[in-house]
């Protein structure tokens, strides 16, 4: 994995200086709250309903275990004793004293992270496929051209105040994992007709106020232009995007308003007077960042087949784990682990300290040191022999990260919502909690099958609600939380935005939704059918029919409630 240089060991440095002179001068009330927001916030420091969070940025999601073990001890020391990890592959403290941030910060650069660029209208952590490098279905690492954007964007005066925040992705295999098609702008590894690597370029996707699926704006670029293709788009968006209404300000705004086709025009013009700039790529530069990705010291190793065989008719649930758990890997002999963060009733995405630690150690001794987290706010070891996963599935199962339930229903991607975040509407965490707890029978999840069920409280969409082929979001209304459902969104090469079904919901009727929903999945499926395949068989009227057709319940009591 890439490693700090001196330039990036004295940025890191001035910056911590620079902060820890501000947070002196705010304590010492020398600055308003007002005038010290925007500098906190380009620090990743947010102040949310309790107490103040810290976001730290995780570049493409990937981490040593030296910095995995880091942020259980900024857990353990600076809040309380658990991190949060989020749908953009970063973590966040809720609980951080201000006075200690400038401590926070220098701890997490002795160990090469930051939390710069995590909040502000800039360009924000850049994202990808958690499994870039090692997936069976990858036709390119695209960690190092994600690494080559991190450091063009960090500080990019240009760029520093954009209309909006701004986010990137990287896709670099056959199967989309890193919802490229949601992001402001992305890049698809591709080749052309000659076998030489290039990239798609998607831009004007987003979530939000207006959901939006991203557009193919080029077909093929070069990677030699990755940086200055992009930078024409970031003049486009920063000289036209809209500074007058905060909602409108995203670049998928932009593009819907001009079209897509004059949109790719006018980036076309300004990349024609920058693209065999000094920002060209050269061979010699995409070698230099390649280093930092190498392969690690895989050995020669034979497929373990019929040893996992053996084991899984030994035990079902090493069994239902390997299903939903364990991915194909690129070498013979290794497999990919994703290690759950949805245990019922544990907040989604939510790790303890002594978890923290505890992968830490797991990816030392099974994953050559190192570890990602995924946008579905779980965990992955990359590298793990074969021959070590059942017993690498005990040692998780000892500490409640074996729940076989990756990509099933209650593998929930779920905002911090209302418990914390000051702009929500709604809380998220406990109809994520009451959702799994009616649903927590794993038989039942893996004879369904696939369903993505995500939660947002509020329209910002953090828990990325309009992708989830269930989608849950937080509503206010007259001063009381409601709930508004959507289905038949989804997320990878089949992206779409999900309908809202009718009027919202109360708390606590949201299982009971949830039920009557899964209930004409189950009568109307064919067999084997996915959740999602069933909704665009079918449509939406079906389910909205059955979820309305009569009162619901409140959980727990006789007693019915009507829909908002």
């Amino acid at each position: 994995m890439y490693r700090y240089d001196q330039y990036d060991h004295q940025i890191v440095k001035e910056r911590i200086a620079q902060y820890r002179d501000q947070v002196r001068r705010r304590l010492a009330d020398q600055l308003t709250e007002e005038e010290f927001r925007p500098l906190r916030l380009q620090n990743g420091l947010y102040f949310q309903r309790h107490a103040y969070m810290l976001r730290v940025a995780i570049p493409y999601g990937l981490l040593s275990s030296v910095q995995m073990r880091m942020l259980g001890r900024i857990a353990r020391e600076h809040d309380r004793g658990y991190g949060h990890f989020t749908t953009r592959q970063n973590i966040q403290f809720n609980w951080v004293e201000l006075e200690e941030t400038p401590l926070i910060l220098e701890k997490l650069a002795s160990v090469e992270l930051h939390a710069i660029q995590t909040s502000g209208n800039c360009i924000r952590n850049i994202t990808s496929d958690q499994f870039c490098g090692v997936a069976a279905d990858e036709l390119a690492d695209v960690r190092p051209f994600a690494e080559i954007l991190r450091q063009w964007s960090t500080f990019h005066p240009e760029f520093a105040y954009l209309p909006r925040k701004f986010k990137f992705a990287f896709n670099g295999a056959s199967e989309d994992r890193a919802a490229t098609l949601v992001h402001d702008v992305a890049f698809n590894a591709v080749h052309d007709e000659n076998g030489e690597l290039g990239f798609q370029v998607l831009a004007g996707g987003g979530m939000g106020r207006t959901p939006i699926l991203g557009s193919i704006i080029r077909q093929f670029l070069p990677w030699q232009h990755l940086l200055t293709y992009t930078e024409a788009i970031m003049r486009v968006y920063n000289e036209y995007g809209r500074r007058d209404n905060i909602y409108k300000a995203r670049i998928k705004i932009l593009v819907k308003s001009l079209g897509v086709e004059e949109f790719a025009r006018q980036v076309q013009a300004q990349w024609n007077d920058i693209k065999d700039g000094p920002g060209t790529l050269t061979a010699a530069e995409l070698k230099r960042v390649s280093t930092f990705f190498a392969a690690p010291a895989y050995q020669t190793l034979p497929d373990a087949d019929a040893l996992l065989t053996q084991q899984k008719a030994q035990s079902k649930a090493f069994g239902s784990w390997m299903k939903r758990n364990v991915r194909a890997h690129c070498m013979p002999g290794y497999a990919i682990v994703s290690v759950s963060l949805k245990k019922t009733g544990v907040p989604p995405g939510d790790a303890t300290a002594r978890q923290i630690d505890f992968v830490a150690d797991l990816a030392e001794r099974y994953s050559f040191g190192e570890l990602r987290v995924t946008h579905e706010q779980n965990l992955v070891l990359g590298d793990v022999r074969q021959a070590a996963l059942f017993e690498l599935w005990q040692e998780l199962k000892s500490e409640g990260l074996a729940t076989p339930n990756i990509g099933l229903l209650t593998d929930i991607i779920c905002c911090p919502g209302g418990d914390f975040c000051a702009l929500a509407n709604a809380k998220s965490i406990p109809i994520a909690a009451a959702i799994a707890q009616r649903f927590d029978d794993l038989d039942f999840q893996h004879d369904i099958g696939e369903i993505d069920l995500n939660i947002s409280g509020c329209i910002n969409a953090c828990g990325h609600h309009h992708v989830g082929n269930i989608g849950i979001l937080g509503v206010d209304k007259d001063g009381a939380e409601w709930y508004q459902v959507s289905i038949g969104g989804a997320q990878g090469n089949d992206s779409a935005i999900g309908k809202i079904i009718g009027p919202s919901f109360s708390a606590s009727q949201m299982p009971a939704v949830i039920e009557r929903i899964l209930d004409v999945y189950v009568t109307l499926r064919v067999e084997d059918e996915r959740f999602i395949d069933t909704v665009r068989r079918i449509g939406v009227t079906p389910f909205k029919d059955k979820v309305y057709g009569a009162p619901i319940a409140l959980q727990g009591s006789s007693e019915e409630n009507s829909y908002a």
